[in-house]
């Protein structure tokens, strides 16, 4: 896989500072728990799905228009992974009428996988795919989502707005915003190539949210946080290429607990 195509500026004294801080530092946080990786959050019925904030709408809609941000909410799905260990909180978007994408961690060691909307409306799985190459998944879906943007066809440029749409904490539908920093070395994945870098506020059940630009179109995927507070998305570019490639993601098996 080849990294993404982008403007290779060299950043400025700023974007320089922040690489260094945010890359070098000691821990980073998988946001698909409630908690540091590694530890889990505690157990919770697995015939639960959290119900707070359902319905509520962000009183910032971002860097997104009315007509955008109502789009967004309606592609964003809260998803709840009860696996042998405990419960992983995550969020995944849709790309078409019955497929999410999230990140494999928030899918991995799945033996149900429980999604449901803004709006309260829960939505059965069918089958779930995972990527080697990144932190990226496939979920398919029984019922039809509600809407699904368009992917960007290029990745952004340092200083480009991005938005974040997600359910931090399995909780109420979010909305930060933020600046496209730079790009910079996969500090999880070293065989990924290049990553963002942004100042988008997320927390533990942002993974697998959409970055989007101010038209609504998806330019990157959170995964990760750094411990001092800065953003991690997987460019559009490598979402792409691996839904071209017909062995992009592999389908899960459910563990045996």
């Amino acid at each position: 896989m080849t990294t993404p195509e982008t403007t290779t500026a060299r950043p400025g004294p700023r974007a320089g500072r922040i690489r260094r801080s945010a890359t070098a530092a000691a821990l980073l946080l998988m946001l698909g728990g409630c908690s540091m990786v590694p530890s889990l959050p505690e157990a919770m019925p697995d015939t639960v799905i959290p119900t707070q904030g359902v319905g509520t709408v962000p009183e910032d809609t971002g860097n997104l228009s009315p007509d955008g941000f109502d789009a967004a909410q309606r592609m964003a799905v809260r998803i709840r992974n009860v696996g042998c260990d405990g419960v992983v909180r995550g969020t995944g978007f849709a790309i078409d009428s019955r497929t999410l994408i999230t990140n494999r961690h928030v899918v991995d060691g799945s033996r149900k996988l429980q999604l449901s909307t803004y709006d309260g409306r829960d939505v059965s799985v069918e089958t779930s795919a995972t990527a080697a190459l990144a932190d990226l998944a496939i979920v398919r879906t029984v019922e039809d989502l509600d809407a699904y943007p368009e992917l960007a066809a290029t990745d952004p440029k340092p200083g480009d707005a991005v938005t974040v749409v997600g359910y931090p904490n399995g909780g109420a539908l979010t909305v930060t915003k933020g600046t496209v920093i730079e790009y910079t070395s996969d500090p999880l994945n070293a065989n990924l190539g290049q990553v963002l870098l942004t100042d988008a506020s997320v927390e533990p059940g942002s993974s697998g949210s959409a970055a989007l630009d101010t038209e609504g179109r998806v330019i990157g995927i959170v995964y990760a946080k750094s411990s001092d507070g800065y953003s991690y998305l997987v460019p559009v570019s490598t979402l792409q290429e691996l839904l071209a490639d017909d062995s992009g993601f592999v389908e899960q098996t459910q563990p045996v607990c």
